[in-house]
């Protein structure tokens, strides 16, 4: 340890104290973990789990175990340095964040937990305090609780602080999954918004009835196992009704009080696991829909007896087997000298876009066309490069035609005529 010199005591846990160091030979500033129990034999520091998770694990929101170090008997974990935790961040806070800096922090958080869970294991202490912080990044630190998933239960009682844990751990019932984890989450999440927390109990029981509070009672519709596994122990829930969350949290948008919603679901079967919840619409927020390549400038025919000519296109979206369909769309192409709903699209100055959903059995499935006139214009100081078309979106069989792929006869679509089965509804926005 000759080669570090301590600056300042950063925190003082029940396990050890962690203090910030200068490597003399790097000059690099570190963060050392001096543990407060002696080990005598090497094989008993490789055996603890917060060395073997650290030593698996490696992924740019986890904290990065640097170095370990035995001497006297003292064991030190080297550790990078991070200036803050998200507690610190969200106590010296003076306005609420924005839903985008939120958005920021939780995805990195549930990008690192993702990894954890699918190398084999689950924090049990998620907090602000664990989640460290240095210009904007996110990293999961203190793995002393963690555990792997294969481990066979009985687990410890004591997981996480009271705040953030969970209520199948609260109840104290000896399995539990890492569902845990994405309850820790969800609470989290909602205190970022409020800049304090959602459960704040004061004891194990009146943490559950904080949650009620929140959530209303559990019910055999809402955590079947959990009414029972509580009667076993003569637990009484109290009985109160939900509340809604927007009165709790008044800056959130619908989609994000809905993720909170699902991350702290009485149920743990019933909560996302970390790569879904990344899915959620809260992530996807404000999409940016790109400009459709542009045709060359349609010059019209001279003649003007010609007759209106139909064209008939079959979409076809690459649908798996089970669930293929067709997008089925009638193009009606006026005579030429009556482009009188491109002219109308053109006097707009702006871009149409018409989303067809509500496919049967797709409900979570869309499909956009643009909708342009030939001689539409642009302020090319503020369009965007377009991206090429056809451009997938999360989905496999969501599908954005660019005009290239949408031309009728060479010219930019102008009145649509949708025949559509199984598609249902249609809508235009701007």
């Amino acid at each position: 340890m000759e080669k570090y010199m301590l600056m300042e005591e950063l925190g003082d846990g029940t396990c050890g104290s962690v203090y910030k160091a200068l490597n003399l030979h790097t000059n690099e500033i570190v963060a050392i973990k001096k543990m407060k129990r002696k080990f005598y034999l090497w094989e008993e520091c490789m055996n603890l789990r917060e060395v073997k998770c650290l030593r698996k694990l490696n992924h740019p929101n986890i904290i990065k175990l640097k170095e370990i170090v035995r001497e006297n008997h003292e064991l030190f974990f080297i550790f990078e340095y991070m200036e803050y935790n998200l507690y610190q961040v969200i106590r010296d806070r003076q306005q609420p964040f924005s839903e985008a800096e939120i958005r920021g922090y939780l995805s990195q958080v549930l990008q690192g937990l993702g990894y954890m869970h699918k190398n084999g294991y689950f924090h049990r202490d998620l907090k602000p305090e664990n989640l460290l912080v240095t210009n904007e990044v996110v990293k999961i630190a203190d793995f002393g609780l963690a555990r792997e998933i294969t481990s066979r239960p009985p687990y410890t009682e004591y997981v996480s602080t009271r705040w953030y844990r969970a209520p199948e751990v609260l109840l104290q019932f000896s399995s539990y999954s890492p569902a845990i984890d994405l309850w820790a989450v969800g609470a989290i999440l909602a205190e970022l918004f409020t800049l304090s927390p959602l459960f704040p109990g004061e004891s194990e029981t009146d943490q559950i009835h904080k949650i009620c509070y929140i959530l209303g009672s559990p019910d055999f519709s809402t955590w079947p196992e959990g009414i029972r596994l509580s009667q076993a122990i003569n637990f009484k829930f109290i009985q109160t009704r939900p509340i809604n969350l927007f009165d709790v949290i008044p800056n959130a948008s619908s989609v994000a009080i809905d993720l909170i919603m699902k991350l702290c679901s009485w149920d743990p079967q019933r909560r996302p696991t970390a790569e879904e919840a990344l899915q959620h619409p809260f992530f996807h927020v404000g999409t940016w829909i790109p400009y459709p390549v542009r045709d060359t400038p349609f010059m019209p025919n001279q003649t003007d007896n010609e007759g209106p000519k139909l064209e008939l296109n079959l979409w076809d979206f690459g649908a798996q087997k089970d669930d293929c369909f067709l997008g089925l769309t009638l193009g009606l192409k006026p005579s030429v000298s009556r482009l009188d709903a491109s002219h109308q699209a053109s006097q707009r100055g702006k871009e149409e876009m018409l989303f067809c959903s509500g496919v049967q059995d797709h409900p979570a499935q869309s499909v956009f066309w643009p909708l342009l006139s030939s001689d539409y214009q642009t302020d090319e100081s503020t369009a965007r490069a377009p991206l090429p078309a056809p451009y997938v979106l999360n989905s496999p069989t969501a599908f954005i035609a660019g005009r290239q792929t949408g031309r009728l006869s060479g010219h930019g679509f102008g009145t649509m005529m949708k025949v559509s089965s199984p598609m249902q509804q249609c809508t235009y926005f701007e």
